[in-house]
């Protein structure tokens, strides 16, 4: 399952020689420095957000979110931690907090009722083939309504944290900072997970 998603983080994430300086200006009041730091993290913000939550509309929102936070609260980021890693864990505590607001709610997004089961749109991946093969497509259907039901069994934090690990590749250890949390901590969050995915996933995992 991990190896068919893509990572959304790439290397180019790695801090820019010229990015403490960037950031300074922003805190000197430079907007020009602000949306020239945006740029650069931008669609990766917007990646993370969707693959955690799978909602466009909810991605959006909490991008819009989490660039509006830095900018308020960028004169206090003091460089002790590298700044993706405090964007991160600014973007991560307003998916959780999305997440913990469905569970209350008992929804989910992109849901749609088959003959399989429920379908998570958000897996699927419509075929233009003119010869697709409908056995093959009906195994993806009822695998995306099989992961869908086994991501909605986890909490909002396992949920992150799976999502974390396995569709955007990070480390535990980078999982656990921008979670405020140990990488031990981290790590048996991701088991819990891993045990009840693998649960409801059956033959399928």
């Amino acid at each position: 399952m991990a190896q068919e998603a893509a990572a959304v983080i790439p290397a180019r994430l790695a801090p820019r020689v010229d990015e403490h300086e960037l950031i300074r200006a922003v805190q000197r009041g430079d907007q020009n420095a602000f949306e020239a730091l945006v740029r650069s993290y931008d669609q990766n913000v917007l990646g993370m957000a969707f693959n955690l939550l799978r909602c466009e509309e909810d991605a959006r929102d909490v991008y819009q979110e989490a660039f509006l936070r830095v900018y308020r609260h960028i004169h206090s980021f003091r460089f002790d931690c590298s700044f993706h890693t405090w964007l991160y864990r600014i973007v991560t505590n307003l998916c959780l907090d999305c997440l913990r607001k469905r569970k209350i709610r008992k929804e989910e997004p992109a849901v749609v009722e088959t003959a399989e089961g429920p379908l998570d749109r958000t897996y699927s991946v419509e075929e233009e083939r003119a010869a697709a093969d409908p056995e093959r497509n009906l195994c993806n259907a009822q695998l995306a309504g099989r992961i869908h039901l086994a991501l909605a069994a986890l909490t909002p934090r396992e949920r992150t944290v799976f999502e974390l690990r396995h569709y955007q590749g990070l480390r535990l250890k980078a999982i656990g900072e921008m979670l405020n949390t140990s990488e031990e901590a981290a790590k048996n969050c991701l088991f819990r997970a891993t045990q009840k995915m693998r649960t409801v996933l059956g033959d399928f995992s």
